[in-house]
């Protein structure tokens, strides 16, 4: 597949700067290898694989790769982490353009991936812990979809794959020191 990058009129290299300095990683040292990009599970649905969004950083890509699908359908599985022999994070960098996008308002993601996240983390947050139904009942709440797939919660239940009650037995003053932590060093990788 053939990838036409242009570059933008930029004075500074700010979207590679801004990233490097939110994932702490160092871009330069990509030397195109592909291995992350052949070992990620969803670069064929995202259009622009890992290697590729390195690379238009490299050369200066400017707010147009915000735009970009593998910003909202990456796992985060870190199997590109894993396979890269300069050991780039690139779920870092992945973390840190959907930061920008969503600080500077530029990326509308396909689905709703962002109140998928809210509702689960505000669970963890809530119970130490992910509670299944609350995370559920709020994102599908936020969609508008409370009665969709309704008909598949009594074969969850009873295959034991989702508790009506929340979790208990969590750390939850560690849990709230990690989320403390977290917006405390917002944007900043570490």
């Amino acid at each position: 597949m053939t990838t036409r990058i242009t570059k933008q009129a930029t004075t500074d290299d700010g979207l590679k700067k801004a990233v490097e300095k939110r994932a702490d990683v160092n871009l330069s040292a990509c030397y195109q290898c592909r291995k992350c990009s052949i070992g990620c599970p969803v670069a064929d649905e995202a259009g622009s694989p890992p290697s590729e969004i390195i690379r238009r950083l490299q050369l200066g890509a400017g707010d147009e790769l915000l735009q970009t699908g593998l910003i909202w359908t990456c796992l985060a599985c870190e199997t590109c982490y894993a396979r890269c022999p300069n050991r780039i994070n690139f779920a870092a960098v992945i973390d840190a353009l959907k930061s920008i996008a969503v600080e500077k308002g530029v990326a509308k993601p396909k689905g709703d991936a962002p109140l998928f996240n809210r509702s689960f983390l505000n669970t963890v947050k809530s119970y130490g812990r992910a509670y299944d139904l609350k995370a559920i009942a709020m994102y599908k709440l936020g969609t508008g979809s409370l009665g969709q797939d309704m008909d598949k919660f009594p074969a969850m239940l009873k295959k034991g794959k989702m508790a009506i009650l929340p979790p208990s037995g969590a750390d939850k003053r560690t849990v709230r020191r990690i989320f403390e932590k977290a917006a405390k060093n917002r944007g900043t990788g570490r």
